[in-house]
């Protein structure tokens, strides 16, 4: 996935979003981020995802995308996220779900002179379906 997704409301995601508002969390987002129920998602958003509570149930928390780093990390690649040191800990031990309408990919293209750009956006959903379920990996930062 390529640094953005989508959510709208649907029988699907309401109930999930509610949840998220419904979150003492949201209160203390809303003091230094923006927290998002629909629109495009964009890394430090703050949006909903499923993950378990501290009695090891399913629940809906608000989470802002992308590890603080040197620079902000937004996507690890299942193939090495097991390995990275970043990704480590939370490969092992902070899973979640990210709801989604849809996600977007870039079209990766090279110019004359062999610089990569990025070309057209493409919008990825399966077909007949409303939502997708993104997996995602969180830590701990900065209290939240």
């Amino acid at each position: 996935m390529c640094c953005r997704y989508y959510i709208e409301s649907s029988a699907e995601t309401k109930a999930i979003i509610e949840k998220m508002q419904a979150s003492p969390l949201v209160a203390k987002w809303n003091r230094t981020s923006k927290v998002c129920v629909s629109g495009e998602i964009r890394p430090t958003d703050v949006a909903p995802v499923i993950a378990p509570n501290r009695a090891g149930k399913k629940s809906v928390f608000p989470m802002k995308w992308g590890f603080s780093a040197q620079s902000l990390l937004v996507n690890a690649r299942v193939e090495t996220a097991s390995e990275k040191p970043t990704f480590q800990e939370a490969w092992k031990r902070h899973r979640c779900i990210v709801p989604a309408t849809c996600y977007y990919e870039w079209e990766h293209l090279t110019d004359n002179q062999g610089k990569k750009i990025t070309g057209d956006k493409y919008l990825i959903q399966p077909k007949d379906a409303k939502c997708v379920w993104l997996c995602g990996l969180y830590r701990f930062e900065n209290d939240l």
